[in-house]
């Protein structure tokens, strides 16, 4: 039956809420059986800043979702919107750091937020983020025991004070409640700015070796609760691109791009069997063979389905497959042991794609968000694949999705066998929060779930 899309922009204004919230409200029909929205999807923000960077979280029907807000001059906030449909509305936006406008946010390091389950009422919230400290930056965290309607004062995410910058962070909630915390760390060239600057700023031929500069640059891990002293994990690894971390009973599982001799920077990874405090030596993923003078500003993404399975997407250089000329691809990855990793294979991507998102369904649907560009302009596409006996999932692209406008930097959480899809949209100067819910599908064919 034909999908119909009724498309309706609204802004909605609640008297007695945050001052300037915007959330507009986009409405859609479509017809049983068809994987695609399943409610009016929605655009947040904080009207008068560039809405930007999100990113999401989900515990059944309850959904909240972290983003920047930032000012003409710069100055930059962390807010936080939560439902509990679902997805299907959401409350007004609340500034989440209290040191006003000192959030340094971007893609690839946007505010993480969690849920942490609790025994009676909604589950707790945590964010961590990256703002400006006094030495160099510095990752703050702070919680809600009431819904996202307030929030505590924020601390130091342990570890977190050393000299130099650091962030492109990833957290994860254990099943314990334990909230873990791997970051890109640059204390070891605190000493030398302008050595940090250059591997920073991908600046020109002038600048150290790459592979010998990358060893002073550390993937970090630590837990919000400081039960595991932080550590270095490992060094060599190719700043600006973010982390991925995720956890399976008291087996912790970190990836992030690697910069291996030769300026080739692919993809890493290392697991922790004892509850984080030992890891295991890098692993190369993927004889990629990225050979870059500097960070393409593009790191992985992980999830972890219930037998343990790891699967891990990112993004690469690559030979068009009509044109021959460098582009980039989109891969997949899965690991049953953590000692080794399946072949990789490539998602139905289109133009060219970038900033990979990965999430599993409770019904076991891997589903895979990018942007990607094409016709001038950047895009969100989705793809789903059910992974079988093999290991082997085939993923399959969806319908584009009913909205219009461009879309970056993708985010997914799963919400029961929904998924709930958000990313940045329009332009950076008056920039906001696309939100839209993909529903379950009676048919198990086509990638539906």
């Amino acid at each position: 039956m034909k999908r119909l899309v009724d498309l309706v922009d609204l802004i909605i204004r609640r008297p007695g809420t945050f001052a300037g919230v915007m959330v507009l409200s986009l409405s859609a029909t479509l017809s049983a059986g068809l994987l695609g929205p399943t409610h009016a999807g929605l655009t947040l923000g904080v009207q008068g800043r560039a809405n930007a960077t999100p990113s999401i979280a989900a515990d059944g029907s309850f959904v909240a979702i972290a983003w920047s807000g930032a000012l003409p001059d710069g100055a930059t906030d962390v807010f936080v919107a939560t439902s509990r449909d679902g997805g299907k509305t959401f409350g007004s936006p609340v500034r989440v750091n209290d040191a006003v406008g000192t959030a340094r946010l971007n893609g690839e390091q946007p505010p993480q937020i969690g849920l942490v389950r609790r025994p009676n009422g909604e589950p707790g919230i945590v964010v961590v983020w990256t703002l400006k400290g006094a030495q160099g930056t510095e990752l703050r965290q702070a919680s809600s025991t009431d819904g996202g309607r307030s929030f505590s004062a924020s601390t130091l995410v342990p570890g977190s004070d050393a000299a130099g910058n650091r962030g492109w962070e990833a957290a994860n909630v254990e099943s314990s409640g334990r909230v873990a915390v791997v970051w890109l760390d640059h204390r070891e060239l605190a000493s030398d700015p302008g050595m940090a600057a250059s591997h920073h700023q991908h600046a020109s031929a002038d600048k150290p070796d790459g592979v010998a500069m990358a060893q002073k640059s550390k993937l970090f891990f630590a837990t919000l609760d400081a039960s595991v002293a932080p550590k270095a994990i490992t060094g060599g690894v190719c700043y600006c691109c973010k982390t991925a971390l995720a956890s399976s009973g008291n087996t912790i599982f970190a990836a992030w791009r690697h910069v291996y001799p030769g300026n080739l920077r692919d993809m890493a990874f290392s697991m922790s069997r004892d509850d984080g405090r030992t890891f295991s030596a890098p692993l190369r993923v993927s004889e990629d063979r990225w050979m870059l003078e500097g960070c393409p500003d593009d790191g992985p993404s992980m999830a972890v389905d219930g037998k343990k399975r790891v699967h891990l997407a990112w993004p690469t250089l690559v030979a068009g497959e009509k044109s021959g000329e460098p582009t980039i691809g989109i891969f997949y990855a899965m690991s049953d042991d953590g000692n080794r990793f399946t072949p990789r294979q490539r998602l139905p991507t289109e133009g060219v794609p970038h900033h990979p998102r990965l999430v599993m369904t409770a019904d076991g649907t891997l589903v895979a968000a990018w942007d990607e560009s094409t016709g001038g302009a950047r895009r969100i596409a989705v793809a789903t694949a059910t992974v079988g006996s093999t290991g082997q999932p085939q993923f399959h692209r969806l319908p584009a999705l009913p909205v219009t406008g461009p879309g970056v930097y993708p985010t997914l959480a799963a919400a029961g066998r929904s998924v709930v899809l958000a990313w940045t949209s329009g332009g950076s100067a008056e920039s906001s929060i696309r939100v839209q819910t993909l529903g379950a599908s009676d048919a198990r064919t086509n990638g539906a779930f």
